[in-house]
């Protein structure tokens, strides 16, 4: 058997073609990896006409991401990172109050609002989700105390791949709450309804596949005056430069910005959110996304796997599918994928699919005859707990 037929890739050209690890990282897409390059070329020559080129594709790259997201370009910056980004929100949602935090949620999006509580931002309520990881409009309802004035969820769940229902919680929380939106998982994956978002951040290293280095940081005019200018420093402000300071923030998303965006991720980001759009937007992503998604878990149920959360309808699940071989050690079947070419994510007792748009249909044969050859020899282990291993600590991807 070949490389290719392995799943291998030519270097260069992109991921191989069992590579099934997009919610944990999206190999730079093609017209990234060339924006990238002219940026650096940009930089490289340092010209103050190259300057203002790379200003502007910063520019064009905040544009971009409005037109995803149904915004003006005032309400979004490039911050460094998603977790910059909510840590950004952190500082700047102002105490008193309590924020609720789902208890499973991603560490990315726990640790800045943990931080900020007893320095100045809201108190921290951890949610227990009833028999499972996600908060339901039922659950926010029955944590609707006066004293809450934001929640923070995840647009997609990292294991089980379940869509937050983003407009049904905030119809609840009402315009005097906040809903903040870690999009990650979601963002270039499936449709969201960005539009009940007050605050959202989202990198660009997953399934967008624009690598490191710039995250899209929404904040909607309809929340700005009630948050403080949190880390915002010089590159947030309309006169750094000024005799006495502090001099006012400037307008929009900008004045969280510590300091001024890494303008060749903001090229790669760009173009990645161009080229998005080029191919139908995040609709017609999706559909490729869950079509692929649904082959692949098939594969594995005629294996005898056990998929999580098997019961969900399309438009709950995202891109992410996750499955195990009761009885089987799952460390070993991580390993004989990976052998074979297909690259996944291992959680514990649970093995994490999530395919891209691009995702050639030969994935899923690779898939399949890479579970057969293990079931062939591989023998029965002690099964692990299951429950335990949904919601034990996720791993940092």
């Amino acid at each position: 058997m070949n490389d290719q037929n392995r799943g291998g890739a030519t270097p260069g050209v992109g991921p191989a073609v069992g590579y099934l690890d997009h919610a944990r990282v999206g190999p730079l897409a093609p017209e990234a990896a060339t924006a990238l390059a002219g940026a650096a070329t940009l930089a490289g020559r340092a010209d103050p006409a190259d300057l203002d080129r790379l200003f502007a594709i910063g520019d064009a790259a905040r544009a971009s991401a409005a037109r995803l997201l149904g915004a003006r370009p005032h309400e979004i910056a490039l911050a460094p990172s998603t977790s910059n980004g909510l840590f950004a929100a952190a500082a700047a949602l102002r105490g008193p109050g309590t924020v609720l935090v789902p208890r499973d949620e991603f560490p990315a999006n726990v640790y800045p609002w943990l931080r900020f509580a007893g320095r100045g931002g809201p108190d921290v309520r951890l949610v227990a989700p009833d028999g499972g990881r996600h908060i339901t409009a039922d659950l926010l309802r029955r944590h609707l105390t006066p004293d809450v004035t934001a929640l923070t969820v995840s647009a997609v769940d990292s294991l089980t791949g379940h869509m937050a229902p983003l407009a049904a919680l905030k119809e609840i929380l009402g315009p005097d709450r906040l809903l903040i939106v870690d999009a990650i998982q979601g963002l270039g994956a499936v449709p969201l309804d960005t539009e009940a978002a007050d605050i959202l951040v989202s990198g660009g290293q997953k399934w967008l596949r624009a690598g490191w280095g710039a995250a899209l940081l929404l904040i909607r005019d309809r929340c700005a005056e009630r948050l403080g200018p949190g880390i915002g420093g010089w590159a947030g402000v309309a006169d750094p430069f000024a005799a006495r300071h502090p001099a006012a923030p400037l307008p929009g998303a900008a004045a969280h910005l510590a300091t001024n965006p890494d303008l060749q991720a903001a090229a790669a980001l760009g173009a990645a959110l161009d080229g998005l759009a080029g191919r139908g937007g995040p609709a017609a992503a999706g559909a490729r996304i869950r079509a692929t998604l649904a082959a692949l878990l098939d594969r594995a149920r005629r294996a005898g796997a056990e998929v999580l959360l098997d019961g969900l309808r399309e438009r709950e699940r995202a891109g992410i599918g996750t499955f195990r071989l009761p009885g089987h050690d799952p460390a070993a079947l991580h390993r004989s994928l990976e052998a074979a070419g297909v690259i996944t994510t291992r959680r514990d007792a649970w093995i994490r699919l999530s395919p891209h748009a691009t995702t050639p249909a030969a994935a899923t044969d690779l898939f399949a005859d890479a579970l057969a050859s293990f079931l062939r020899r591989s023998r029965p282990a002690r099964e692990p707990d299951a429950k335990a291993a949904v919601t034990g600590t996720p791993d940092p991807t």
